[in-house]
């Protein structure tokens, strides 16, 4: 496939679910500009939690239904313009299908053929990404050195396979009798945050933290491959642009693991004895020994397995600690073996005002097409204000208390958090209490009162600036989050590609050049390792300035004080205007590098003049070089321009320098 796919509305069924909400949340987190519909009727194993990250997008839309109800899915497919289908909807616990298997049928395979059936009438899918599971292909040979490849033949040995290889077959021929542009995938197991613990890893976890046994089904032996969440919506990412119609993809991994060894894992983790621990208990009616997978042609496509075992475990509990109470009682999913939670009719209440009732959506509508209800649904801004909770870092310093003025200011709830940023269990303390939708680093250390005390303070530095961001980050991917990071652009400094007064400065993608100080040594390595965040929205701030110029944090109240002062143009930022911004950056999802100063540079002395024209008539000041400044500072200072087109751009109505000085901070202020 020469030309990458290009969805613009996409609908993902099940997307309350474990696997299809890391999926979802990537897609808002990566694509803007794709709209996203999430059907799902919330069934026992799904949790609106799940989607948190994605819930304040403007480009997300929740609708609580069933796929099974035809007038909903065309309806759904015609009102929003469905270009695109990924089908993750579906009843996955193989326990459950032994003691409820007409409940696999009616989802698995009814459901997916009404979707089916209404891509045929409305003739407008470009892609319908079907979701099936290795457990299709039935047990590998225990011996096998060639896993199973996407033309191997299905042979499904439990109700829950053979109702994924029934859809599997309407997925095919409505390929080929209608044309539809179909794509299937295969997966291995999946584990990692949010998955309702009635799969293994979860279970054994949740039992763990209980300080209950582990129960094994049968000796232990079987043998499964895992993969971790994130790993896996990225293989859904490639997919979804990069897989060719009418072809299967296997997700998988070449790493295997025998159930009793994921077990003997988890209470290493938790420093158990295994021996005493580990239960052995009757096993299934049918329990296949092993899956294994060639995994080559999705590799070929550019995908790969990035996490190992042992940081998605790791992870994994980390989660699970921190969020106890997300499934509420789960009691029942950690029996042996558990057929009980899935009962037909029992779904989970909403818990949100931006969610969308199928029938209420049906109910409401004024107009009618082909006999089918049409109508919009679309939230209120104040539906949309109240769906954000933002965490903040940085309560004492200067941008932290600014930020949570501005949260008051539009009637956005907050909280600061309480743990230090190099603390990542009160980090996940922090998160578990607050339940923020965005969280925002205005903490650091810039030096007391100058980046001089960072010269002789360097492991307090690197604690707070390095160490501290990249745990904050770490913490917020895990829990798919966007951080919104409050950097420095003081991590550049004028050379021959970007000249003193030519108007050339420094773009995003560039990387430091400055390092005369430990302070931006810090700042530059961290803003370089975040790089591989892709929930991280990095600010460039340069020399802060706001109307309050009694704070000695202000560039103005700084220079203005000072004795003497060079004279060199420089990007700066207006906080009366920018930090605003900032947050509609977080309500846009915004993420990556961002240099945030206003448009041009300004330097000491036209601030100074200002300074006297608005504020202090008889003020005056005196000039020194950057050599004389040099025996005077423990550290080089750091000058430079940034060019700010892609925030210019993005906001058009942000001002320049210097006309934002006046607007924001000299008019305000004004005496004379």
């Amino acid at each position: 496939m020469d030309t990458p796919y290009k969805p613009k509305n996409i609908l993902i069924t099940g997307a309350a679910g474990f696997i299809a909400s890391h999926v979802c949340n990537r897609l808002i987190r990566n694509y803007p500009d794709y709209k996203i519909i999430v059907l799902d009727k919330l069934d026992y194993c799904s949790n609106l939690k799940n989607l948190l990250p994605s819930r304040s997008s403007p480009n997300f839309k929740f609708i609580k239904g069933d796929i099974a109800s035809a007038d909903l899915v065309n309806f759904i497919l015609l009102t929003e313009s469905i270009d695109t289908i990924m089908h993750f909807a579906a009843q996955t616990h193989v326990d459950n299908s032994f003691g409820n298997s007409f409940e696999f049928t009616k989802n698995n395979i009814y459901g997916t053929h009404v979707l089916l059936e209404a891509c045929k009438v409305t003739g407008q899918i470009k892609r319908f990404i079907h979701v099936s599971t290795d457990e299709v292909y039935g047990e590998t040979e225990e011996d096998a050195v060639v896993g199973n490849h996407e033309a191997s033949q299905l042979l499904p040995t439990n109700p829950y396979s053979a109702t994924k290889a029934g859809a599997e077959m309407l997925v095919m021929a409505y390929g080929r009798s209608y044309g539809l542009p179909v794509i299937t995938t295969r997966g291995n197991n999946v584990y990692g945050p949010n998955q309702f613990p009635e799969k293994l890893i979860p279970k054994f976890i949740l039992l763990a933290m209980r300080g209950k046994t582990l129960p094994i089904h049968g000796d232990g032996s079987n043998v499964r491959s895992y993969l971790y969440c994130e790993d896996v919506a990225e293989a859904f990412e490639v997919v979804l642009h990069k897989g060719e119609i009418g072809h299967v993809y296997n997700i998988g991994t070449k790493k295997e693991r025998r159930v009793i060894d994921v077990a003997k894992d988890i209470c290493k983790l938790f420093c158990l004895n295994p021996d005493t621990q580990i239960k052995f208990v009757d096993n299934r009616p049918f329990n296949d020994q092993r899956y294994y997978l060639d995994d080559q042609k999705l590799k070929s496509l550019g995908w790969s397995e990035r996490t190992t075992w042992e940081e998605g475990l790791r992870k994994t509990m980390e989660w699970y600690v921190g969020n106890r109470d997300w499934w509420g009682d789960v009691s029942g999913a950690l029996l042996p073996h558990p057929r009980m939670l899935m009962v037909p009719g029992v779904e989970r209440k909403l818990d949100g005002s931006d969610v969308n009732d199928s029938s209420s959506l049906l109910m409401k509508a004024n107009n009618t097409q082909n006999g089918m209800v049409i109508t919009t649904s679309k939230n209120t801004p104040d539906e949309h204000k109240h769906s954000l909770k933002f965490l903040i870092y940085g309560r004492t310093g200067w941008i932290g208390g600014l930020l949570g003025q501005l949260c008051e200011k539009q009637g956005i709830p907050y909280e600061y958090g309480k743990g230090r940023l190099e603390n990542r269990s009160l980090l996940l303390a922090d998160i578990q209490n607050a339940k923020p939708t965005h969280v925002f680093n205005a903490a650091g250390v810039t030096g007391r009162p100058n980046v001089d005390w960072c010269e002789s303070h360097k492991t307090e530095t690197i604690r707070a600036n390095v160490a501290g961001t990249l745990t904050l980050a770490d913490v917020c991917r895990e829990h798919n989050l966007l951080l919104i990071n409050y950097a420095t652009g003081c991590i550049f400094e004028y050379d021959d590609a970007h000249p003193l007064g030519s108007g050339i400065g420094f773009k995003e993608e560039e990387r430091a050049n400055f390092t005369g100080s430990f302070y931006s040594k810090t700042k530059a390595m961290v803003e370089e390792l975040l790089r591989e965040y892709d929930n991280v929205c990095t600010l460039r701030v340069r020399m802060p300035i706001s109307s309050d110029l009694t704070n000695p944090r202000n560039f103005i109240t700084k220079i203005s004080k000072y004795t003497k002062v060079v004279d060199i143009p420089n990007s700066m930022t207006i906080l009366d205007e920018l930090l605003p911004i900032s947050i509609e950056m977080a309500k846009r999802n915004l993420r990556g590098i961002w240099n945030f100063t206003n448009p041009g540079v300004v330097s000491h002395n036209e601030i100074l003049e200002m300074y006297r024209d608005y504020i202090n008539p008889s003020f005056k000041w005196v000039n020194f070089t950057l050599e004389e400044q040099a025996k005077v500072i423990v550290a080089p200072r750091s000058n430079n321009e940034l060019d700010a087109s892609k925030l210019k751009k993005e906001f058009p109505e942000l001002l320049s320098i210097k006309e934002s000085l006046i607007k924001h901070v000299f008019e305000p202020n004004k005496k004379t």
